[in-house]
Parts: structure tokens; C-alpha cells; sequence
């Protein structure tokens, strides 16, 4: 995205983590990048503090950990619509342009 702010790349292999999972635990979260646990919490640290991910207490097995989800702001619906309507091809992976489904979805976009 070109509105995010420069980020490292430890920094992108943490946030597209924690995209692709939806949120991680932070001890599971350096455990993923392969990073010790000290650069695991720089890295998610400067990621909430570019607002980028939020970071909230918990317990997970046993251990006072936090759990780290994306940001609200980072989540994109607009790609899922078409003005204001919700895309009725947003689940399907075979969307066949020249059908009359499509064509009517189209259409009643053009009338608005």
C-alpha cells in the first residue's frame, strides 16, 4: 500500500504475518519470523507505534503474552465494493464477465 509509513523488512515479514494469520500471539509471533523473543518485541513495537497492528494483554498457555491483530484502519473493504454495494462475486474465484449475471450487477451500478 502506498500510504503505509517505511517499515523494514522485519518489520514487513511481522506485519504480513500477522495479516496472513488475522492475529498471533506475540511468544508464537517471534517463534514464526524466527527472530529471539527481544527482536520479536521491537519489531511489534514499532509496528503499534506506527499503527499498524494493536496489541493487547492475555494469557496463553499459562503466560502473561500479548495477542497482536491488524490494525482496524489497515483493513481494506473498498476492494470488496462497487459504489456502495457489497461485490456479489467477493467468494467467487471464477467470475465470468461475459455472464448475464455480471452483466445485471453492471447495470444496476451504471443506474444508481
Amino acid at each position: 500500500m502506498s500510504s503505509e509509513p517505511e517499515i523494514t523488512e522485519a518489520e514487513r515479514a511481522g506485519l504480513e504475518l500477522v495479516r496472513e494469520t488475522g492475529g498471533i500471539h506475540q511468544s508464537d509471533f517471534w517463534k514464526e519470523l524466527d527472530v529471539d523473543s527481544r527482536k520479536g518485541s521491537r519489531i511489534v513495537e514499532s509496528l503499534v507505534e506506527k499503527e499498524m497492528v494493536r496489541r493487547e494483554e492475555t494469557v496463553y498457555e499459562g503466560h502473561n503474552t500479548y495477542y497482536i491483530t491488524p490494525a482496524t484502519k489497515d483493513l481494506n473493504f473498498s476492494l470488496l465494493m462497487a459504489g456502495d454495494q457489497l461485490s456479489p462475486f467477493v467468494a467467487n474465484e471464477d467470475v465470468d464477465p461475459e455472464s448475464d449475471e455480471f452483466s445485471r450487477w453492471i447495470m444496476s451500478l451504471a443506474y444508481q
